[in-house]
């Protein structure tokens, strides 16, 4: 913050937020964080983790409040809020915090009745979108006819509501396009959900011992759409003497399914689960694994393969959505076909049968290629939008 400018009050709406375990809430908990740290005076609004009343926390990164919310039957730990239960509530806490801008997370519940609520006393609207509507299809109990339609309504609510912000933006230039040729939204700015990439890498006193076997690394949710069945069909194809191994980071409604998967694959001695694990333990995983792999095929940014390319490890990502972005073939990694776990067992195989020293200059390439995601380049460049940048001034 500029020292000759005041403090802002800011309200960030996010439907989706810690303990939740995804790209978003984590993006909405480092912001919050980032901003604070930059002297400004910082609220969420997010949802309560479970049962019982609206309340406020007061957490290390901004004063929380938690709306009352409800669980819904297809997700661990997705809650949803009510419009007549939290509309007035958020009137109120309008009132009683008088926000110089708010910033909404998505275009659902919580999201959208704040920029309405905003947009109706004239204060400054900010809105990123961090969800594609294939996102959900997992979780819907329908045919595929019936979630496609679900998709075009989701896109167009997306283009109702956001088209009432100032500025709107999101992590990737694909995802800009999308939300142009979906949402009809014309100026959508790409912008990195940004990254500490210096929390990743050694620290000069320190050592961290690699794995006695070749090992690749997954982390993120354990959901449909992220596809870890393709990866440990991958690493069941892999030739039995290169003794590749997997380590699984993270928690979801699939696990069960995917031990089963390993068990029956007689895997169980090269394939570890985990679980949810601290940062601490997240990233000495990153710095030990010899390749970070991401199958998913709904990831607007990836904000895992961003940290894992910090700790400077090559990647061998889906070639979908924005992870060709991350990406350059043979150099920090390499793209397959989205569920072809033969494309991926093979390129498994490639990399992990490469001498120390290549396997290294691909990890120096990933690191270097992180660069331009700095968090503190996107943290200014949210705070000049707070303060009035347009999506103009802010284009090159």
């Amino acid at each position: 913050m500029s020292d000759n400018q005041p403090p802002l009050t800011i309200l960030i709406a996010a439907d989706t937020y810690p303990p939740h375990v995804n790209g978003a809430a984590q993006f909405g908990y480092r912001l919050a964080k980032g901003m604070t740290a930059r002297g400004h005076n910082v609220h969420v609004l997010a949802c309560r983790p479970g049962k019982g009343p609206s309340f406020t926390e007061f957490s290390e990164e901004a004063t929380v409040h938690r709306l009352r919310s409800h669980s819904v039957p297809t997700h661990e730990y997705f809650r949803i809020t009510f419009p007549w239960e939290i509309k007035k509530e958020i009137a109120l806490l309008f009132d009683r915090i008088q926000p110089d801008v708010v910033h909404i997370q998505s275009h659902y519940m919580i999201g959208e009745h704040v920029l309405y609520e905003a947009v109706k006393r004239g204060i400054r609207v900010v809105a990123t979108n961090h969800f594609m509507p294939e996102n959900l299809n997992p979780f819907l109990p329908f045919p595929q006819w019936f979630k496609d339609i679900i998709g075009r309504i989701s896109w167009r609510d997306m283009g109702k509501v956001m088209s009432q912000a100032d500025v709107v933006t999101t992590p990737t230039p694909l995802a800009a396009r999308a939300m142009h040729q979906h949402a009809f939204l014309r100026k959508v700015l790409p912008l990195s959900n940004g990254i500490d990439a210096a929390a990743y890498e050694l620290r000069p006193d320190e050592t961290i011992e690699r794995h006695a076997s070749p090992t690749a690394l997954f982390v993120g949710r354990l959901a449909e759409e992220k596809h870890v069945d393709v990866l440990i069909d991958a690493v069941a194809k892999t030739p039995k003497d290169l003794d590749i191994h997997l380590e699984i980071v993270g928690g979801g409604e699939v696990r069960p399914a995917l031990e089963a998967q390993v068990a029956r694959l007689g895997l169980t001695d090269r394939v570890k689960f985990l679980g949810l694990a601290s940062d601490a333990e997240l990233r000495e995983a990153y710095i030990a694994a010899d390749v970070f792999c991401m199958p998913g095929t709904a990831e607007l940014q990836s904000l895992v393969t961003l940290e894992a390319m910090s700790a400077s490890t090559p990647v061998l990502l889906a070639d979908a959505m924005a992870l060709p972005h991350l990406v350059r073939e043979g150099e920090n990694g390499y793209l397959f076909t989205p569920n072809d776990s033969d494309d991926l067992a093979a390129k498994l195989a490639r990399v992990l049968s490469l001498p120390e020293d290549q396997l290294e200059a691909m990890g120096k390439i990933s690191r270097e290629m992180v660069e331009s995601h700095g968090i503190e380049r996107t943290l200014q460049t949210f705070e000049d939008i707070y303060r009035g940048a347009s999506y103009d001034d802010l284009v090159v």
